[in-house]
């Protein structure tokens, strides 16, 4: 293994302006023959399985939440085993989506750091993954210094390293991290990442190599269900359904309950047309986790059908998500700010996607910037973000068709048009709404020339 600097999350938002892209591929040269991956916090992460090596309970490292909840009642004492406990709870928490989870979690590993104040990196690691799970990443990237410090020779410690540094922007610095835990254990959560880091900056053929090898790795079903997931959000973005559908079927066999697999076999229903199975499959995820992007992928697949009734069923619940969200003071994420552009307020949205720039610059979040200012008519100052959103060269066909958006308000058609066949060439079914759109301006924008 070669090279520096790998780092997770899709491309999202930058808070901080972006190395440019040429830079980009001077680290993408060195960086890894075997991979990195940035994970986003919005989803469910592959088990960070040396989070507490040796942790205690049955099943070993990736022992259940029960098991690890007998072992402290049994051993009160033991912080590795309390510090376990806490990212069980972490892991189950972004899993469910159920905050009281993160309160257990958060207690779990606090009592581990009370046991043991110093260089308790299992807890320390614990708490920088909760906080990022929380989208607090200043705190998440300090834990995770705290972590590595005590104990350079974590792999999960520099995963969570990579995963803060990643929302926040520091790309290269990411990267590193990626490429010290790989070299320090290549397993299934290090091939994750390194994935990841491949996947920002457009090597998609090399990201699925890595998370294929991520799969062989993987001994937990939690290890396997995550790589079948983004194997089929990956060929999703590639415009191959087909192959989709078979990564989500396979993964969904042996965990038929995994919200995360049944989201993508949603999509890739979808991309196919089944659009019956799509919304049974959404329906199915979001009883198990009523995340964001589930509740805003059914609700605007159902508009696109005319639908509207049970589409604004899927938008209450996103406002009463957002109200609790703003009434904890929580930052927004990608899919609130999104929403709120498309089917609320776009001047609320841009207020909320300026404060989540702030404290996340990750391309994902300019991406939502831009889309923010541009629906608020800002469109010369959305261009602005929309760039920095593209910067690390990441292929997102949403990326490009809000682009395109852009120059098409600011009268550049030709860029318009590049942006547009670039989305669609990416994926000529990204959006159930946007797509379409894309199809129908591109066409008119032909025929006025």
């Amino acid at each position: 293994m070669q090279g520096p600097t790998a780092d997770p999350t899709p491309a999202h938002r930058g808070r901080r302006r972006l190395r440019n892209t040429a830079v980009a591929l001077a680290l993408g040269a060195a960086i890894f023959t075997a991979g990195a991956v940035g994970l986003s916090p919005d989803r469910p992460s592959p088990t960070v399985s040396s989070a507490s090596q040796g942790r205690p309970g049955h099943g070993g490292e990736r022992g259940s939440v029960e098991a690890l909840r007998e072992h402290v009642q049994r051993l009160p004492r033991d912080p590795v085993g309390w510090a376990s406990l806490g990212m069980a709870y972490v892991q189950q928490a972004r899993a469910t989506a159920d905050p009281a989870t993160y309160a257990r979690a958060q207690s779990a590993l606090q009592k581990s750091l009370k046991l043991q104040p110093a260089d308790n990196y299992q807890a320390q690691t614990g708490m920088g993954a909760l906080q990022a799970a929380r989208h607090d990443f200043t705190s998440a990237l300090n834990w995770a210094k705290k972590a590595t410090a005590s104990n350079p020779s974590s792999p999960a410690a520099h995963g969570v390293l990579a995963d803060a540094y990643t929302q926040l922007g520091q790309y290269e610095a990411s990267f590193r991290a990626v490429q010290r835990m790989t070299d320090l254990r290549p397993d299934a959560a290090s091939l994750a990442r390194a994935s990841y880091t491949w996947e920002l900056r457009g090597e998609t053929a090399r990201a699925r190599e890595l998370m294929t090898r991520s799969l062989k790795a993987a001994s937990a079903t939690a290890d396997t269900s995550f790589a079948h997931t983004h194997l089929a959000l990956l060929a999703l973005e590639t415009g191959d359904p087909t192959t989709a559908l078979r990564e989500a079927e396979t993964g969904l066999r042996a965990a038929p309950r995994d919200s995360a697999l049944l989201e993508a076999r949603a999509r890739a229903h979808a991309a196919s047309g089944n659009m019956r199975q799509a919304v049974d499959d959404y329906t199915a995820a979001i009883a198990i986790a009523p995340l964001p992007h589930y509740l805003l992928g059914l609700g605007e697949l159902q508009q696109s059908q005319g639908r509207r009734e049970q589409a604004e069923a899927q938008y209450e619940l996103l406002r009463a998500q957002e109200r609790l969200r703003a009434a904890s003071g929580a930052p927004a994420d990608v899919d609130a700010i999104l929403f709120e552009a498309d089917h609320g307020r776009p001047l609320r949205a841009v207020a909320m996607a300026e404060a989540a720039c702030r404290t996340r610059p990750f391309i994902a979040v300019h991406d939502a910037y831009a889309w923010a200012l541009h629906k608020a008519g800002r469109h010369a100052q959305a261009l602005a973000h929309a760039n920095q959103s593209l910067a690390l060269g990441t292929r997102s066909a949403l990326f490009h068709y809000h682009r395109a958006k852009i120059h098409q308000a600011l009268g550049d058609t030709n860029a318009a048009n590049r942006d547009l066949k670039r989305a669609l060439t990416i994926d000529p079914h990204f959006h159930p709404l946007h797509a379409p759109d894309a199809h129908t301006t591109l066409r008119r924008n032909d025929a006025t020339r």
